[in-house]
């Protein structure tokens, strides 16, 4: 043969040898019917053993040519599935429709589910290995990640190797049946589904592990549906550190039921698979699928084993190969000699190692363009619409009275109305988060919505930030629209990975088939009085800064809240955006701008007729002012120092205007340039810190852009908000805005 004979041959791994010798010396017991089970005591019929052992054996040569990939210089990822077979079992028992969230060792299962769809053996043999080679052709990410996923498949691309996908797992497990009970159209799981996530045995130990695992039995204990099936490939070891012998088996949620499987004994994996299945399936409530496996050819392919496992742990492992021990079933059941075991190895080997070649030569990404093409694909036009949607009866929605008619409004009552106006034209809108419901936020700021919109749509959930984002997550999976709370700008990094890793990959890595919308709402900045210390005044949002794709709203004023709320939302519906709004407490219930009761911090409701116009794009800026000696760029509780200051400056002769950034993600460029050039001086009053503030980035920007006039800026201290008056120390003041104004205009 091309390759050459199998047995024998030296070049080969440990593994293929083993595998060689050990088939080689089984002796065929007597013929079963393959119509029946393979062996006693199984539901596994022989015919559809043989099926799934063809796909273990097809995803352990993948293994192979990833390593042969490598070592030519043409394939970029070699953690491969070598030990992990049986997880073709977990998918063989479910739909082809159930939604999947992998582990990067489920090469079976991706086989299994691609042939359960109809698909030709060497489609899901092609998807992987385009993947291996970073093609641009490769079906889900495009070659800018291998990771397993199809928009046909019901497989949602994972990237995770630390488990941070059970959050989302759970959330999209929970809509599965709320999006059904909200009779919102457009769910792409059908009735009945359930979600199945798989991880390995040593991230079940992350943070965000337990979060989405805890979700699931919160929601299971207080009688929500939770139809997710959790499944933990314990192979005993994480890269080199080694689980405990019978730690998973301790582990986990007392609440979740238990189901235990050998997964290197394909017919016992299947047993259990099936009846975890039906567990989940017909009670819509969690279970947790413990899969015992091993891994062979070691983490990845520069990974030596022998550095940090003793050879009698190795040999070990290799006894307990799962694709022998099928192998094994099949020859003892007579439905399958040694010779043409070893046959099929062989020629499938030469078939897929070729296809590698082949999809070596497929054309890989060639621009920062198409590498960028799928992080915000932006439909302004379609946004805008989308901005204008209303309910069909504003006046039955607000008890008669629409808030055009209230009068002027604080920002927290903007809000407050905009969300009402957003869930009464979107049925699949559900706010939730920490004292969302009842309470009505810390704030007051969701006042109302639950009387009038149903626990369905307006609730309270644990208090867990993970979860939180994770519910969000995988509700915008499946077809609603979530506008999860976090209570705090702190609180938020708890979770951050939530949005960097999970929410904002989604559309890059799967080409935008998948996304998940989310406007996540967090009040935020400091200033507020009388509620204090670092926890409840935060102004940190460099880590969000950098997160690519991610639009960050920042609004000052009422209007403005109202405006940029419907515009994150439309974004979200149009484009599948994900939003963070960041809400300015201090800001919430001001009512003046200059003097006691001169209301100049109220803005009247904008009614529905002026929506269209009054509509705010994603990355404009507002004016304020028209003159011509200084600019000053600003945001957030800024706005209102930058004016009060502004307005003495003015009184003085100087021509003085003040630049609303609005978007702190992207940035208003065009706006900053035409306010720079104004005036030809610039001054950033930044309430962020001077180290990773939002005034680098509009420094950077003018820079970039060839501005030459004269610039300054002044921002917090690098320090964290202390409790009390001690906070006036280190935060952004009025007065040294207009210090520093006065400094820059001579």
């Amino acid at each position: 043969m091309a390759e050459g004979d199998i047995i024998g041959l030296v070049a080969r791994d440990t593994v293929e040898t083993h595998f060689a010798e050990s088939v080689a010396a089984m002796i065929p017991g007597k013929r079963r019917d393959p119509g029946m089970p393979v062996r006693a005591g199984t539901t596994l019929t022989g015919e559809r053993c043989r099926d799934l052992f063809e796909i273990q054996l097809a995803a352990r040569l993948l293994d192979v040519a990833a390593r042969r990939l490598r070592e030519q210089g043409e394939g970029f990822y070699t953690i491969g599935s070598a030990g992990h077979e049986g997880n073709a079992a977990v998918a063989a028992a479910l739909r082809v429709t159930d939604p999947a969230l992998l582990h990067y060792r489920s090469g079976a299962f991706y086989l299994t589910r691609s042939a359960q769809a109809g698909r030709l053996a060497e489609e899901g043999l092609r998807d992987v290995l385009l993947g291996l080679t970073a093609a641009a052709e490769e079906p889900i990410a495009g070659g800018r990640h291998k990771v397993f996923g199809h928009p046909d498949l019901a497989i949602i691309p994972q990237t995770s190797t630390i488990a941070s996908h059970l959050p989302r797992a759970a959330g999209l497990a929970f809509a599965i049946e709320r999006a059904r009970k909200l009779g919102v159209s457009g769910s792409p799981w059908p009735a009945g589904s359930i979600a199945v996530c798989s991880f390995g045995d040593a991230s079940a130990n992350h943070a965000s592990a337990l979060s989405g695992l805890n979700t699931a039995a919160y929601c299971a204990y207080q009688g929500l549906p939770m139809p997710i099936l959790f499944v933990c490939e314990d192979n005993g070891i994480g890269i080199s550190v080694r689980t405990p012998p019978g730690w998973i088996e301790a582990a986990g949620h007392p609440l979740i039921p238990r189901f235990r499987a050998d997964g290197c004994d394909l017919p016992e994996a299947y047993d259990v698979a099936r009846q975890a299945v039906e567990h989940v399936r017909t009670r819509r409530s969690p279970a947790f699928l413990h899969l015992r496996t091993v891994r062979l050819m070691g983490h990845a392919g520069s990974d030596v084993e022998s550095a940090y496992r003793a050879p009698r742990e190795i040999a070990a492992d290799l006894a307990r190969d799962p694709l022998v021990a099928t192998a094994r079933v099949l020859v003892a059941a007579g439905l399958a000699g040694p010779d043409e075991l070893l046959g099929r190895y062989e020629s499938l080997r030469e078939h897929v190692l070729k296809l590698a070649m082949e999809c070596t030569r497929r054309p890989r990404l060639g621009s920062a363009r198409e590498v960028m093409e799928p992080l915000a694909p932006r439909h302004p036009a379609q946004v805008a619409a989308q901005a204008a949607r209303r309910a069909a009866d504003r006046e039955a929605l607000f008890g008669g009275v629409p808030p055009e008619r209230e009068g002027p409004l604080t920002i927290a009552q903007a809000v407050n109305r905009t969300l009402t106006d957003l869930m009464g034209a979107h049925p699949g809108i559900m706010v939730f988060g920490e004292d969302v419901a009842r309470k009505g936020g810390v704030y007051g700021v969701t006042r109302g919505l639950l009387k009038r919109f149903g626990a369905g749509r307006v609730f309270d959930t644990l208090l867990d930030e993970q979860s939180i984002l994770g519910l969000a997550l995988g509700s915008g999976t499946s077809g609603l629209l979530p506008i999860p709370e976090i209570q705090y700008l702190a609180y938020l990094h708890n979770a951050l990975d939530q949005i960097r890793g999970e929410a904002a990959t989604l559309r890059f890595f799967s080409k935008g088939a998948y996304r998940n919308p989310m406007v996540v709402r967090v009040p935020g900045y400091a200033y507020q009085k009388g509620f204090g210390g670092h926890f409840h005044n935060d102004n940190s949002v460099a880590a969000l800064r950098d997160i690519p794709g991610l639009v960050i709203a920042s609004p000052a004023r009422p209007d403005d809240a109202a405006a940029m709320l419907r515009t994150c939302v439309a974004a979200a519906a149009a484009d599948g955006e994900v939003c963070v709004f960041l809400e300015p407490i201090a800001l919430y219930h001001t009512r003046d701008l200059m003097d006691a009761g001169d209301d100049g911090w109220l803005s009247a409701y904008v009614p529905p007729a002026r929506w269209a116009e009054t509509h705010v794009p994603i990355g404009r800026g507002r004016s304020y002012g028209d003159g011509r000696d200084l600019t000053i760029v600003t945001f957030g509780n800024g706005v209102r120092m930058s004016l009060r200051a502004a307005i003495r400056l003015t009184a003085e002769g100087y021509g003085c205007r003040v630049l609303d950034l609005r978007w702190l993600s992207p940035l208003p460029v065009d706006d900053l340039l035409r306010a720079a050039d104004l005036t030809g001086r610039v001054l950033v009053a930044d309430e962020t810190r001077a180290s990773g503030g939002v005034s680098e980035g509009v420094l950077a920007a003018l820079a970039d852009h060839g501005f030459t006039g004269r610039v300054a800026r002044v921002t917090s201290r690098d320090s964290f908000v202390p409790l009390g008056d001690a906070a006036a120390h280190v935060l952004l003041s009025e007065a040294e805005i207009e210090a520093a104004a006065r400094k820059l205009l001579g």
